[in-house]
């Protein structure tokens, strides 16, 4: 308990993160959290850097022993994002809970790992979990919010895609490619694709996504 709060003080402090970071961000992180993890990149088109931080409670009822016997903190994690103008930085979205702890139990193997990208600026929150594959959401900032415009999946056994899935959000069409080559050691898959569209009435926000693990996107065909 003493070394997983002595940790916890020097990410308050914000002398526990790797990452390069200004000063004033760590002014953002609310209060009962600490900053966990610090990404950079352009996400509404600006020219500017922003500022993308993963937060983490700090409640000690969280902190628990695993099935291993070992004293793990299973505090959720969050997100939230800062927009630079002019030197300075401002909240453009946030969501304090939504991801699970990083020490979350993954049964037989580890719970999937989370980071964050920028890419044409979009907000990636991306999971992957080995050779089991991966699963991601593509938030882009309009009319003031990060709202979901894309997913996508795949699921893979070691170095073969057996199934991936791609989500527009705006074209209102799912793809889906299912490999048909199970002799395929990886990178000879032979894939039947299904594209249908389906219905919805309007998009996702960041900000109401509870828990990504439990998220469900309900789509109707």
């Amino acid at each position: 308990m003493k070394k997983i709060l002595g940790i916890a003080l020097l990410y308050a402090l914000g002398m526990y993160n790797v990452h390069a970071q200004p000063t004033n961000t760590a002014n953002f992180v609310p209060e009962s959290y600490v900053l966990s993890e610090t990404y950079y990149g352009d996400v509404n088109k600006d020219g500017e850097e922003d500022c993308i931080l993963i937060i983490k409670g700090t409640d000690e009822k969280n902190v628990v022993i695993n099935r291993f016997d070992q004293e793990v903190d299973r505090n959720r994690r969050g997100i939230i994002v800062l927009l630079k103008n002019n030197g300075s930085y401002e909240v453009a979205d946030k969501n304090y809970d939504c991801f699970y702890s990083e020490n979350e139990d993954g049964g037989v193997y580890y719970a999937p790992e989370l980071w964050i990208e920028v890419e044409r600026s979009n907000l990636i929150i991306h999971f992957a979990h080995g050779r089991y594959g991966y699963w991601r959401y593509i938030f882009r900032f309009q009319e003031s919010e990060f709202k979901l415009i894309g997913y996508d999946a795949s699921s893979n056994h070691g170095p073969i895609i057996d199934r991936e899935t791609s989500i527009n959000f705006l074209t209102k069409k799912k793809l889906t490619r299912v490999n048909t080559n199970q002799d395929s050691e990886g990178g000879d898959e032979i894939f039947d694709e299904t594209g249908v569209k389906f219905e919805q009435d309007r998009l996702f926000k960041l900000s109401e996504i509870e828990h990504f693990e439990d998220f469900d996107m309900g789509l109707e065909y």
